[in-house]
């Protein structure tokens, strides 16, 4: 054997050498912990995990590596609650360092989800006799609104839903109603009732003189069409009020 090659057949050979490295170098806090925590969720139940740990799951479908604990406490304490960081726009989840395009879609799928099993849930039976379940509905689809935001339930003969649709997306304190507008769409879908729905992004849901006047002009230009107005419902954060439970019409 030449002196050369003995040379050669001391030097590390370049594998050996890249897992000593990594050997040494310390493994990150992190480690482990997405396995640790799906494990705890299917054993458990995603029920007893916090708020925070539930984000963390939902993130890891969007950002296959690294720590996102620190991605879902910011979210939590930008947008107040688990409802509110699911409820924002993909623009305002994006103002978050560390959301992008991947992220924020991913969210509002699940938050498109869960307002459409919310409405499968009203929408089988008369929404009168499901009130609870209504209330549910148009507080996860506007407690977290950023702008203000008009809708209209249109209602059949038998009080089903037909359609629930957005009339009109507003300011931060006001959405232009057009009562002749809400008339004109109940003629179309052959609705005999309508229940009136708008957000106060403020999160106080008691209804302003406002609410008040352009409900009764609404009541009015539909009263002679037979079309009844059920109730009006502001919703904010703070709950949700019903106009015909404060006998306001």
């Amino acid at each position: 054997m030449s002196r050369h090659a003995a040379v050669e057949d001391a030097a590390p050979q370049p594998d050996l050498w890249l897992a000593a490295a990594r050997a040494r170098k310390p493994r990150p806090h992190y480690a482990g912990h997405r396995e640790r925590l799906r494990e705890r969720a299917l054993k458990g139940g995603l029920e007893a995990l916090p708020d925070y740990e539930v984000l963390e799951l939902q993130l890891f479908r969007a950002i296959p590596r690294g720590d996102v604990k620190p991605l879902a406490k910011q979210l939590l304490g930008r947008f107040g609650s688990l409802a509110g960081v699911l409820g924002a726009t993909a623009d305002e989840l994006k103002t978050v360092a560390g959301v992008g395009d991947a992220v924020a879609l991913d969210l509002k799928l699940t938050y498109e989800a869960s307002l459409r099993m919310a409405r499968e849930v009203i929408g089988r039976r008369p929404v009168i006799s499901s009130w609870q379940a209504l209330l549910a509905y148009v507080k996860a689809a506007l407690a977290h609104e950023a702008r203000e935001q008009f809708r209209v339930l249109y209602l059949d003969k038998k009080n089903q839903l037909i359609a629930d649709e957005v009339m009109n997306r507003g300011t931060v304190d006001h959405a232009p109603v057009y009562p002749r507008e809400v008339v004109r769409r109940a003629l179309e879908l052959s609705a005999s009732a309508v229940i009136l729905v708008h957000n106060h992004p403020s999160g106080d849901p008691t209804p302003s003189a406002a609410d008040i006047d352009m409900t009764r002009q609404v009541v009015e230009a539909a009263r002679p069409l037979r079309v009844t107005v059920h109730d009006h419902l502001v919703v904010g954060r703070d709950g949700v009020a019903s106009f015909k439970a404060l006998g306001l019409f």
